[in-house]
């Protein structure tokens, strides 16, 4: 029912966690899109997005394989724990499907082992309930059941040794800095568009203005659109800055309003572009390929299509796991389909040399109203404020996410941090590099490409053929090569680690070099 409540929360159906994934991996990456297909060129964006979807669902079937892994070894250290106890206290008896029978709760004995905090009175083994509704004696085969939600951070501690945990926490801390100032550079960004309201005279209607040229015209507020954008930021930092030095609970109301706002949002720039299209206003004329473009579609398609580090939290409450690759493989080609349909109708839609960064600003009204995608003042604002809705809601949850792993990253054993450090330095460790980022660039697109290219691909390339490695190696080891992970990957053969990591390693090669002979 979906009213079960387990120790991972409330389960949901797959059809309902095939939303929740669309859900999660749709997001600010998607606005980005547009811009980096228009670059590239229509039909080398079409392979690209396609190739990187495809890498990017056989690394999700990687982290699934690793979190099953991750369950088969807490029950077997819990079995071993009990085993123990068996020897120390004969009225214990254990019996051959593995459940513990237990004379004696009260034992008084203690297990300083990573699963000692678990409730004894769990069964180590999940049963499979068959279709008459029996539950039959328990397999090994069900160590490798995903019924706990193990995140990334303890898998890696499970699975990894000192220096690849620590690895592990600096690429995420990295990837999180990188979404704050993203988010820090959207919201400002959309505010400043909305407010800086003066267009020189000599400025076509298509064009976009300078940073350098006027907010506002007249005497009175001589303050460049850049400056007030500067504002902007630092005003983002005092409203929602103060957050990173505290908790937030209780976000289900605004993650269900923010998701609402997306999807009417994405619904009215699609309807608008094709509405557009049909009466043969389209202005774009887009390339077949210009590989220039293409180290920021690499970024910017990773980031679209990142979700890795949040995966335990969304598959371990569904119900029915015996189809989770079915479930992505659908979601990732709905995802596809969806970046597509978003993408070549605002390449064809708007030329390519007026082509704003973040997607929603194409939508602003023009100083001719013919020239304007829509002539409905709501529409216009409400688009050209979405982020504001939407990524103002996440940043602080964010922002905290980042302060506990930069805690865990410095993490001192049986030495606690004094206040000062701990409710003081890392909020402002936390806090202020992004908002820095933000105050020196308002290119959400290039930030958006750096935190794919870099960040992103070591989350979603090297960090789960690392977890997926190591646990095949580490399980093997302890329950024996003839226990089977049912939820390994489809994708079994060794080669597949190696295809991945030199794709990894190349486009991070490409993307460097790139970006290095553009400086130049």
């Amino acid at each position: 029912m979906a009213g079960d409540v387990t120790d991972t929360g409330t389960l949901y159906s797959p059809a309902v966690g095939l939303v929740y994934v669309f859900n999660l991996i749709v997001g600010t990456g998607a606005l980005t899109m547009p811009k980096a297909f228009s670059g590239a060129g229509w039909l080398l964006s079409l392979i690209m997005v396609v190739f990187l979807a495809f890498t990017s669902y056989l690394t999700v079937t990687f982290v699934i394989e690793a979190m099953a892994a991750a369950n088969a070894r807490i029950r077997w250290k819990k079995l071993q724990s009990l085993k123990r106890k068996v020897v120390v206290n004969p009225s214990h008896a254990l019996t051959d499907s593995g459940q513990l029978f237990d004379d004696d709760d009260d034992d008084g004995c203690e297990d300083n082992d990573e699963v000692a905090d678990e409730e004894e009175s769990k069964p180590l083994l999940s049963p499979h309930v068959d279709e008459g509704g029996a539950k039959p004696n328990q397999t090994k085969a069900d160590f490798y059941d995903i019924t706990e939600r193990v995140e990334m951070g303890k898998m890696a501690s499970m699975f990894f040794h000192r220096i690849g945990v620590l690895a592990f926490y600096v690429i995420i801390a990295i990837y999180l800095y990188g979404d704050l100032a993203i988010y820090a550079a959207a919201v400002p960004k959309s505010m400043r568009d909305v407010a800086c309201v003066y267009r020189p005279a000599n400025l076509s209607c298509n064009a976009t203005v300078p940073d350098d040229e006027l907010c506002w015209g007249g005497n009175t507020w001589k303050i460049s659109r850049m400056n007030a954008y500067r504002v902007f930021v630092a005003a983002f930092a005092v409203l929602l800055g103060p957050f990173t030095f505290f908790n937030v609970q209780k976000t289900m109301l605004l993650q269900i309003v923010t998701t609402g706002f997306r999807w009417l949002a994405f619904g009215m720039m699609i309807v608008l572009a094709i509405i557009r299209l049909a009466e043969g206003k389209g202005e774009g004329h887009p390339v077949i390929a210009d590989f220039s473009g293409l180290p920021n579609l690499f970024g910017v398609c990773v980031y679209s299509f990142m979700c890795h580090h949040s995966l335990p939290s969304l598959v371990a409450p569904i119900r029915d796991k015996s189809r989770l690759t079915l479930l992505f493989a659908s979601d990732y080609s709905l995802i596809l389909c969806f970046y597509a349909l978003l993408s070549f109708t605002g390449i064809y839609c708007f030329s390519g040399n007026h082509f704003e960064d973040l997607y929603t600003l194409n939508f602003q009204a023009s100083c001719d109203p013919k020239d304007s995608v829509t002539n409905v003042v709501f529409i216009q604002y409400f688009l050209a404020l979405f982020p504001v809705f939407t990524l103002s809601t996440s940043f602080p949850i964010i922002a905290i996410t980042l302060r506990n792993n930069l805690k865990t990253l410095c993490h001192r054993p049986r030495r606690p941090y004094p206040w000062a450090v701990d409710k003081l330095v890392f909020p402002l460790v936390t806090i202020l590099p992004p908002i820095v980022v933000a105050l020196v660039t308002d290119n959400v697109g290039f930030l958006v490409s750096i935190t794919g290219s870099y960040a992103g691909a070591g989350i979603q390339y090297v960090i789960p053929v690392c977890l997926a490695y190591y646990s095949r190696k580490q399980m093997s080891n302890t329950l024996g090569p003839h226990i089977a992970n049912k939820h390994k990957s489809p994708f079994k053969h060794p080669i597949w680690f190696i295809l991945v990591l030199l794709w990894a390693g190349l486009c991070i090669a490409f993307v460097t070099v790139n970006h290095v002979i553009t400086r130049q």
